[in-house]
């Protein structure tokens, strides 16, 4: 009898044994999971200075944290409540298992797990979490392996990355950042005590939601730290008492909208894994100088639609650029603008505002808008000539002239003017770009010749542009960022920069890539002098006049379409460069007054006025090139270069004020 018992029980053993080894094949794979583990992590974007702006993830919210980085009182509280025997046992614990079963069986029910910080990552990685036998006895054969195979350092660095703390907070690391602002090596005890208590029931412990019990349940990781003696009777008292701050913030902290859909667009290309590779991305924007082209945006967008709601209880002059009625709502919905600022000898974005609101199109008119630049052509062209030989004291006629065209087989005539409908007679140069006057313009191109204008818009860099006299009213689109291009090597002495927006991208293994500017060379700093000339004067007494900003030169250009559809105005400061452009997305017109003084000469203005006060440190004035050469003439200071010596002036300019019709 003896015999047969004892072979039954041989049978049974085998058969557990068996199947046992089967529900192991089944799913020894995913020991692989856990092995190598490759989480989804979060990409950080910092500004120049170090500042997040930005958590980038898909799904989960997941700051990695190296073992070697985790404080050992982080571990010593998840080791104290969760899983006191962790460096003892194997994987499972029987005294546990043991403990918890004569608890269920006295409750009829299931009161209590035995789980080790080994069987919780396998859970939480590979299995499900539902109460049953079969997952239960999976999860320990899982368990005992994965510590044949990893070191209980490995464990834990992986446990404490994997768990959900709540709040969309996957990881510790990502938990202590995201409810209190600090890193793992700042965290006090009770800090601690409030994390490593998450694990068990994140939703109901998240101390944005329920402090109380949050607070509860960290006391009990306090006490029980306190009954191991791993904490002293002063440390305890403390801790049970202290009330940590606790901040209840957004996922992303994405405080630069714009400019993080920008950068990920220049990434994704070549890095498919930017959202779960848990890059680190330094970007030269200045978050301060962000807020400020944001708010100086805002502050020209209100100041337009001001002017819309006076004219509208001023019905005489509520009329359209085509001296239509004008309803309610003419700029609401449609008006919007964009604003670039980079450094003048590298390029480097400080800001970049895409629109007035985020939140209401994510559409970002700095890069992605192409529109006229109307008046804002006209630097380009004014430099082609000094490079040519003409000086700012050079003359040309500002008086108008018809000229005639076919398309197709019909006769056309176009006859343009000056803002205003006035013309000068013989001017100046200065003063023909100072005060923006087409006419001269025009007769200037004309003098030089289109192809000469042509082939130096196309060194610039300006493109899509049509070989006839339209450059002269910059008929061609071009998007903001690629206008600040064009207009950088008049910002910077000559050279053009590239503007880019990322510093450094660094990996998991903190290997990096560095990105440094890219120039060109376009003109000599003694040339592009004798224009940034003008554009000061342009600033400090011509159509840029809206732009000035007291303590500080600028220099600059305004920019108006036909029928006032675009309004521009492009100009620098002895370091920084700026790009404004507001217009309605549907591209009708703005009222007639909207110009690019008055419209986005004041955000230019308050963007350098209110850099100025955080920044009362940089450079205020222009440096004149030792070869730039100064004369009076007709009692005013003006410069010259051997390249652009100054002409024999023996003219007066006419006092008429009607155009006369010249046929060409």
């Amino acid at each position: 009898m003896i015999r047969y018992i004892f072979a039954f029980i041989i049978l049974i053993a085998v058969a557990i044994s068996g199947w046992l080894l089967y529900l192991y094949s089944e799913i020894r794979h995913d020991i692989d999971k856990i092995v190598n583990y490759k989480p989804n992590m979060t990409t950080q974007f910092y500004d120049k200075n170090g500042k997040l702006i930005a958590n980038i993830f898909d799904n989960k919210h997941r700051i990695y944290v190296k073992y070697d980085d985790i404080p050992a009182r982080v571990v010593e509280a998840l080791v104290a409540i969760e899983d006191t025997q962790f460096f003892e046992h194997g994987g499972v614990n029987p005294d546990a298992i043991s403990r918890a079963m004569i608890k269920n069986v006295k409750a009829l029910g299931y009161v209590e797990g035995a789980s080790t910080l080994t069987q919780q990552l396998v859970k939480s990685i590979v299995l499900t979490r539902e109460k049953k036998l079969i997952r239960k006895i999976k999860e320990a054969l899982l368990s005992i392996r994965l510590e044949t195979i990893l070191t209980k350092e490995q464990i834990l660095e992986r446990y404490l990355n994997e768990v959900y703390f709540g709040h969309g907070y996957y990881g510790i690391r990502t938990a202590a950042k995201g409810y209190f602002k600090k890193d793992l090596y700042e965290l006090n005890i009770k800090e601690i005590a409030i994390l490593v208590g998450l694990p068990k029931a994140p939703s109901f412990y998240d101390p944005t939601r329920n402090l109380k019990y949050s607070l509860t349940r960290a006391n009990q990781v306090v006490t029980r730290m306190h009954k191991l003696g791993w904490i002293n009777e002063e440390q305890y008292n403390d801790s049970i008492n202290y009330i940590p701050t606790v901040y209840d913030q957004t996922l992303t902290q994405n405080k630069a909208p714009y400019i993080i859909d920008y950068a990920l667009k220049l990434l994704k290309k070549d890095i498919p894994d930017i959202k779960t590779g848990g890059y680190t991305v330094n970007l030269t924007i200045d978050l301060e100088a962000q807020e400020i082209a944001r708010e100086s945006l805002k502050l020209a967008y209100d100041k337009i639609l001001e002017r819309d709601a006076y004219l509208q209880k001023n019905p005489v002059n509520n009329v359209d650029v085509n001296g239509q009625p004008v309803e309610e709502g003419y700029f609401i919905n449609t008006l919007n603008g964009a604003m670039v600022s980079i450094e003048n000898n590298t390029g480097k974005i400080l800001a970049l505002v895409g629109g007035i609101d985020y939140k209401e199109s994510n559409f970002n008119r700095a890069v992605q808008s192409e529109r006229q630049p109307g008046s804002a052509v006209k630097p380009f062209l004014y430099h082609t000539a000094i490079e040519l030989g003409y000086s700012p004291a050079s003359q040309v006629a500002d008086i108008g002239r018809t000229y005639e065209y076919k398309v197709g087989e019909e006769e056309k005539k176009w006859k343009p003017k000056n803002y205003g409908g006035t013309f000068k007679g013989i001017i100046t140069l200065r003063e023909a770009l100072m005060k923006s006057r087409n006419l001269a313009t025009i007769n200037l191109v004309t003098d030089v010749g289109i192809n000469e204008m042509y082939k130096g818009l196309e060194s610039y860099g300006i493109t899509g542009i049509q070989r006839d006299l339209s450059i002269t009213l910059g008929s061609f689109s071009i998007s903001p960022i690629n206008l600040s291009k064009a207009f950088s090597f008049l910002a910077n002495d000559g050279t053009q920069v590239e503007p880019y927006l990322i510093n450094s991208i660094s990996n998991s293994k903190n290997e990096t890539i560095t990105f440094d500017p890219q120039y060109k060379y376009i003109s000599s700093a003694e040339q592009v002098f004798l224009t940034k000339s003008i554009l000061h004067d342009a600033v400090e007494k011509g159509t840029g006049r809206r732009a000035r900003v007291t303590g500080i030169e600028l220099a600059g250009k305004t920019g108006t379409t036909n029928d006032n559809v675009d309004a521009w105005f492009c100009g620098f400061s002895p370091t920084i460069q700026t790009v404004v452009y507001f217009g309605k997305d549907n591209n009708t017109p703005m009222r007639r007054s909207e110009t690019g003084g008055v419209t986005a000469g004041p955000a230019f203005a308050n963007f350098y006025k209110k850099y100025l006060e955080i920044h009362p440190e940089i450079q205020r004035e222009f440096r004149k090139p030792d070869n730039v050469k100064t004369s009076i003439i007709n009692g005013e200071k003006e410069y010259y270069t051997d390249k652009s010596p100054l002409p024999e002036i023996d003219t007066v300019p006419s006092t008429n004020t009607q155009e006369p019709s010249i046929q060409f």
